[in-house]
């Protein structure tokens, strides 16, 4: 059987980095592989983890399949947990009383608590570093956060979803959390997976803002501020042809004043 603090090192190992070589954890528990395989032959056995196979090329052996470690349904549960079977039944219960919109605005109700929760501590940083910050403060909050940088942008991964189980069921909770992040980015993000709806994370994706997207002014009194640059085959400006002034370009739309 495995101890408690090996087994509550395994699950959190497999909620940080997602499923895991036996090796991989031999190594990060820095015990031997055969150590390791007895606790998770035990944690295989009362239903804590299951496995998968893989793949992989190297040492093992061209195409050979490789044996990894996944969390089961009960293995996240064992992972820190904010909420119950209670919860999800009064969700039930607001629902059928009151109606959807009701559970939605609890959801609502949830993020901006949270939001209140974490925001001193992500608004302290610069925005470059918000995402980590964020990820740090949600960790602390049960949600076992990690943030990953891609060509594309920056990702912030939950290894851990304290609701699951109630956003399994009630899939606002869901859109409230990620609304949140929005908030707190001030930027738009995107949800691309969910453990809720069957994911290994939950992962939010900030995108990159393309260079042509950005708009540059000049520096004001400047020539180029000045005298804007006409499109090719536009008109010549004839407000200013004969009247010894420029026309200035206006950062606002027509309408907007």
């Amino acid at each position: 059987m495995a101890d408690g603090r090996t087994r509550d090192r395994v699950v959190r190992l497999l909620l940080e980095r997602g499923p895991s070589t036996a090796a991989d954890l031999s190594h990060e528990l820095g015990l031997s592989p055969a150590a390791v395989r007895r606790h998770l032959d035990a944690m295989t056995s009362d239903g804590t983890i299951t496995t998968t196979s893989t793949g992989v090329r190297g040492p093992r052996g061209r195409g050979r399949p490789a044996r990894r470690y996944t969390l089961t349904e009960a293995g996240h549960q064992a992972g820190p947990t904010a909420y119950s079977d209670l919860a999800a039944g009064a969700l039930r219960f607001l629902a059928d009383a009151c109606g959807p919109e009701a559970v939605a605005e609890f959801a609502r109700a949830r993020g901006v608590d949270l939001e209140r929760q974490i925001r001193d501590e992500v608004v302290a940083v610069p925005p470059a570093e918000r995402p980590e910050a964020i990820a740090a403060a949600m960790t602390q909050a049960g949600y076992t956060a990690s943030v990953s940088e891609l060509p594309t942008g920056t990702q912030i991964c939950q290894h851990h979803c304290p609701v699951q189980h109630v956003a399994e069921r009630f899939p606002a909770l869901c859109e409230a959390e990620t609304a949140m992040l929005a908030r707190l980015l001030d930027t738009h993000v995107q949800r691309l997976a969910t453990i809720a709806h069957g994911d290994g994370v939950c992962t939010t994706h900030i995108p990159v803002i393309p260079v042509e997207a950005i708009t540059v002014l000049p520096p004001v009194g400047s020539a180029a501020a000045a005298e804007p640059t006409p499109s090719p085959g536009a008109p010549p400006d004839t407000a200013s042809s004969g009247s010894g002034r420029t026309s200035q370009p206006s950062s606002f739309s027509e309408g907007s004043l």
